[in-house]
């Protein structure tokens, strides 16, 4: 009978040499693809710098175009509206030249402005639409001519951006939407879903009435009268006591049909 060989003290040292030799060699492998990444990436940082500079007129200047980079920068993982109280967001501010971070906090300066100017009328709800109108004509409190980065177009993707610039100062501003309407909440405080039900039908005609929640959706006279009452409290609503029943409009249904 033939005796199996044991694994003797050199076959260990074979095989923790073999595995110190991968070991080493998947370092030197990640070492190279690091410097890879960190020069391609230079590269990017150059090109998208340069871009920048040379069509920053454009990026002020064209709703399009601007819209366009935007798409751009978040394709690739880049958020040219990083805050500035990060270095992250240092970073892309100078890389970018400040065009484009300029753009918009200076956007959502005036938003801010719209939006408080105009909250003891909406209740701190205001459509994107309208804001954009107001900016343009220097309406609320903005007062004088439109600085000239603001120059008439449809830049209703910029008003959104602006709002989403705002997020880190923890203002409270958000973007909501309600039916097929996008929009801007000013105030903290969340819609429940009983009252973005109603906000949404009021869209329709652009008021409601008790019975017409009742009869639509189904709802007992209480729960309506409630919802309306609370978005009544908050401004969110207006009452026109002059109709055979007492019917709730909205503050900006009431803008956008009478422009």
């Amino acid at each position: 009978m033939s005796k199996k060989k044991g694994v003797g003290l050199a076959a260990f040292d074979r095989r923790h040499l073999s595995s110190q030799q991968y070991a080493d060699h998947g370092r030197i492998i990640h070492r190279q693809h690091i410097d890879e990444l960190s020069t391609q990436l230079a590269i990017f940082q150059s090109l998208l710098a340069h871009f920048s500079n040379t069509h920053s007129a454009a990026i002020r200047s064209d709703p399009s175009f601007r819209a366009a980079f935007a798409r751009m920068c978040t394709a690739i993982g880049v958020d040219p509206l990083a805050s500035s109280s990060n270095r992250k967001g240092n970073f892309w501010a100078e890389m970018l030249g400040g065009s484009v971070n300029d753009f918009y906090f200076g956007l959502a300066v005036r938003v801010v402005e719209v939006c408080r100017a105009t909250r003891a009328e909406n209740g701190g709800l205001i459509s994107v639409r309208e804001v954009r109108e107001r900016v343009e004509k220097g309406a609320g409190s903005l007062g004088g001519e439109v600085s000239e980065i603001l120059i008439p177009g449809n830049y209703s993707d910029d008003i959104l951006r602006a709002v989403k610039s705002l997020k880190p100062l923890g203002s409270g501003f958000a973007m909501v939407t309600i039916g097929k309407q996008q929009m801007i909440r000013s105030v903290p405080k969340e819609l429940n879903t009983d009252q973005s039900t109603v906000l949404e039908t009021i869209q329709i005609l652009g008021y409601v009435t008790v019975s017409m929640l009742q009869a639509n959706l189904g709802w007992e006279r209480v729960r309506s009268q409630t919802v309306i009452d609370d978005l009544l409290a908050d401004s969110l609503v207006w009452v026109d006591m002059q109709a055979e029943e007492t019917e709730y409009w909205s503050p900006t249904f009431i803008h956008d049909g009478g422009g």
